[in-house]
C-alpha cells in the first residue's frame, strides 16, 4: 500500500472494474489490445503493473519485445508483432509496440527515411485490419516535460530496484528531447484514426496519470455492471490537433 489512502482507495475501485471488464472479455470471447507508448520514463511500466495486478494471469499478457534479430530485420515490419496479438478471451498490453519505428528508430537513425514514411502510411491500414478482424485497439501516449524526464531518468541510478531500466538511450532521450517531440507530433497526426484513436496522457504526476488511464480504459469496453469513474479528465484526452498547440503536450 502507498502512503496515500485516497489513491489506494480509488485504485482499488478501478481495479475491481478491471476484474469485471476482464471477466466480460473472457466470457464473451473479446480480443483487446492495449498499446502504451510515450517518452522514456513517462510511467508506462508502473501503469501496466497496476492494470494487471489483480487480473487473471492466464488471460492477460504483457509484450515488450527486444530489438529485432538479424532475421526479423529482413521480415515485413509488422510480422514479429502479429504472433503476440490477442486471441479470443485475451487482453494483451504492448509496452511499446510497432510505434518504435515512429519514435526511437526515426530519431536515432535505426531506420531509413523511406522505411519511416512507409510505416506512417501503413499503420492506419494495418490497425483498421485488426479492428475489422474483431480486435479492440486502445492506444495511450504518455507525455512528460523535459524537466520531469531528466529527474526521473537520474533517479533510476539511485534506485537498486530500477537498475534494469538504465539504458544508453537514457542520456540520448534528454539530448534529443526536441527531436522526440517532433517525431511524436508527426506520429500522432499520421496514425490517429477513428478505428484506432490515440488517447494522450499528461503523466507528470505518476499516480494521477495511472488512475486517469485506468478510469479511461474501463470506458473503452462495454461490460456488465460497469461503474464508470469521471476521474482526472484533464489528464487524458482524445488526440486532436489542438493538443499540439494548447500546451496539453510538452514542447
Amino acid at each position: 500500500m502507498s502512503k496515500d489512502p485516497s489513491y489506494d482507495k480509488t485504485l482499488r475501485h478501478l481495479q475491481i472494474e478491471l476484474v469485471k471488464l476482464q471477466r466480460h472479455v473472457i466470457t464473451r470471447g473479446r480480443k483487446v489490445l492495449i498499446i502504451l507508448e510515450g517518452r522514456d520514463a513517462a510511467g508506462k511500466d508502473g501503469t501496466i503493473k497496476r492494470i494487471i495486478e489483480h487480473l487473471s494471469p492466464r488471460d492477460i499478457r504483457v509484450v515488450a519485445l527486444p530489438k529485432p534479430s538479424d532475421v526479423e530485420v529482413t521480415q515485413w515490419y509488422f510480422q514479429r508483432y502479429i504472433a503476440h496479438l490477442p486471441a479470443a478471451g485475451e487482453i494483451v498490453l504492448f509496452n511499446r509496440s510497432w510505434y518504435n519505428r515512429a519514435g526511437v528508430e526515426q530519431v536515432m537513425g535505426f531506420c531509413t527515411e523511406p522505411e519511416y514514411h512507409q510505416f506512417l502510411r501503413d499503420v492506419p491500414v494495418f490497425e483498421n485490419m485488426l479492428v475489422q478482424s474483431g480486435i479492440t485497439v486502445i492506444k495511450y501516449y504518455l507525455d512528460i516535460d523535459r524537466k520531469e524526464q531528466k529527474k526521473r531518468l537520474e533517479a533510476r541510478h539511485d534506485d537498486p530496484l530500477k537498475q534494469w531500466k538504465i539504458s544508453p538511450i537514457d542520456d540520448k532521450a534528454i539530448k534529443h528531447f526536441d527531436d522526440y517531440t517532433e517525431a511524436r507530433d508527426k506520429m500522432l497526426r499520421a496514425t490517429d484514426s477513428a478505428a484506432a484513436p490515440w488517447m494522450v496522457v499528461r503523466a507528470g504526476d505518476k499516480k494521477a496519470a495511472r488512475l486517469a488511464i485506468i478510469a479511461d480504459l474501463i470506458t473503452r469496453v462495454d461490460y456488465e455492471d460497469a461503474v464508470k469513474h469521471d476521474l482526472h479528465d484533464e489528464l487524458v484526452c482524445r488526440f486532436d490537433e489542438s493538443c499540439l498547440t494548447n500546451g496539453f503536450l510538452a514542447r
